[in-house]
């Protein structure tokens, strides 16, 4: 998933939970792999998915967090 796509989420929480919410996933994904390909506007909290060492740096240069 392109990391802009995460400026589409209602809310400061990004999980799989809010991902199948706003209908960006299908509700059979178990996995999600954020990656940079464009820039992140606001800040946001990301758990439980995979994130690449890019798009890391620019969560956190936006204000966010990225937990395991």
């Amino acid at each position: 998933m392109a990391l802009p796509i995460l400026n589409r989420i209602d809310g400061d929480v990004v999980d799989l939970e809010t991902l199948k919410a706003a209908d960006l996933i299908k509700d059979d994904v178990k996995r999600v792999r954020v990656f940079l390909s464009g820039d992140i506007s606001r800040a946001v909290n990301v758990r439980g998915l995979t994130v690449t060492k890019g798009a890391k740096a620019a969560i956190e240069a936006a204000g966010g967090s990225v937990e395991a």
